[in-house]
């Protein structure tokens, strides 16, 4: 019997097969062994850096780093072995009794090829900043989420240089925390925001809330004022405003105000402006019925009938008259009319207040008008505006309440007949408490 030999054919085709094995990028088989070995592309690759940049090997890639660098020195600076510290290589079968298993399994006890788990075994090449993970028949080195690889380096992610947060964006190894503004909260994908609506709810403002994108704003009913805090009302003090606000009393209330009229007046419709009542028509009065009723702005008097003085007899309600035959009356005023006027508080001056005219004229007759009485004070004279007439004016202000009896002589004189007489309106004015 012939003897067999193993034939050329078959081992370098096994050969063959077995350097068609890929390792990772940055890595090469060493045929031998079986292993796969780092790559150092700082000798292998000319001029792998640039300008003033030096070379440093990497697991699996290389740097460029300034050569000021003092952590390395040139020519190259290689962390790193080469070729790596490998464990103990796993006997090379005989050339004439191959592996029945191909590059990345191994034959377990039932005689069947099993893939060999790098990652598991440690006998991976993968850099420590890198993540191992098994493939069949091999692995591959890739990088936790939030990193990625460049040159053999797992570097971090900088989502926010990317816009993944809608608003604010903190970067974190391997991640990132999106957060909002003051007035918006996040949304459940952690990246977008929404408006928080401050209104709704219990209101932050004490009256009335405005949402707005971002924010609120305060604001307050009639009547009220925001305080400086933007968000509390405080009641506005109308009556602060304006004096002419009412025409008698300004009240503050709670929200708004309310004029008030004196005793003797009602508040009209406008809510600010106060009419006399007129006691004497609605007889709502104690006046008897002997008594005239007088009304005054704000209140009313009671007037007794006119008693004529001696030598005085009575002509009719209101004049009395001193007869020419009484020895009495010589000195005296012919006539005394009896007339009644009222008149509001501060009253504008100079100020026309009374007419007074003659009734007769006679031939060769000229007459004087003049204040025989009450006027102590100055407040009024005597401006005569025709030959037949004058007109009592006011030259000073007068306050109420306060009665003014003024004796208004017209005198009478005839030069023809040598004749001077006069006669008096006894003039008494009511003056009210107030200007309206």
């Amino acid at each position: 019997m012939k003897e067999m030999k193993s034939s050329p054919t078959v081992l370098s085709k096994l050969l063959s097969l077995l350097s068609q094995q890929q390792c990772s990028a940055g890595f090469e088989l060493d045929r031998r062994s079986g292993q796969c070995f780092d790559i150092d592309e700082c000798r292998a690759i000319p001029d792998a850096c640039r300008a003033d940049m030096m070379c440093v090997n990497q697991n699996g890639g290389y740097l460029c780093v300034p050569s000021t660098n003092p952590v390395y020195r040139r020519p190259y600076a290689n962390p790193y072995p080469y070729p790596f510290p490998q464990p103990p290589p796993a006997p090379v079968p005989a050339p004439n009794f191959p592996s029945p298993c191909r590059f990345g399994y191994q034959m377990d006890d039932n005689n069947e090829c099993i893939d060999i788990d790098e990652c598991a075994t440690d006998t991976h090449q993968c850099n420590p900043t890198q993540l191992c993970i098994n493939t069949e028949g091999g692995y591959t080195c890739s990088c936790t989420e939030g990193y990625w690889l460049i040159e053999g380096q797992c570097l971090d992610i900088d989502e926010c240089r990317y816009g993944y947060c809608q608003q604010l964006c903190a970067n974190t190894p391997g991640s990132y925390s999106c957060t909002c503004n003051p007035g918006f909260i996040l949304n459940p994908d952690n990246r977008s925001c929404q408006d928080v609506d401050e209104c709704a709810g219990e209101s932050t403002c004490s009256q009335i809330c405005f949402n707005t994108y971002g924010s609120f704003l305060c604001r307050c009913n009639a009547g009220y004022e925001l305080a400086e805090d933007g968000i509390n009302c405080i009641d506005m003090n109308e009556c602060s405003f304006s004096e002419f606000l009412c025409q008698h009393v300004c009240e503050n209330r709670p929200g708004g105000y309310q004029c008030t009229c004196p005793s003797g007046y009602n508040l009209l419709d406008d809510s600010r402006s106060c009419q006399d009542i007129q006691e004497c028509e609605t007889g709502n009065n104690t006046c008897t019925s002997q008594q005239v009723c007088f009304n005054i702005p704000g209140t009313y008097k009671c007037l007794n009938p006119i008693k004529c003085e001696d030598p005085y007899i009575q002509i009719n309600e209101n004049r009395c008259m001193c007869p020419a035959e009484n020895s009495g009356c010589r000195d005296q005023p012919f006539t005394i009319l009896y007339k009644y006027m009222d008149m509001v508080t501060g009253r504008s001056v100079p100020s026309d207040v009374f007419q007074m005219q003659a009734t007769t004229r006679y031939p060769g007759a000229y007459y004087i008008f003049q204040i025989k009485s009450g006027n102590e004070g100055r407040e009024f004279y005597m401006r005569q505006t025709g030959p037949l007439s004058a007109t009592l004016v006011m030259t000073r202000p007068v306050r109420g309440p306060q009665d003014i009896v003024l004796d208004l002589e017209m005198v009478t004189v005839n030069t023809v007949i040598n004749f001077r007489g006069s006669s008096v309106i006894r003039l008494t004015i009511f003056l009210s408490e107030y200007s309206f």
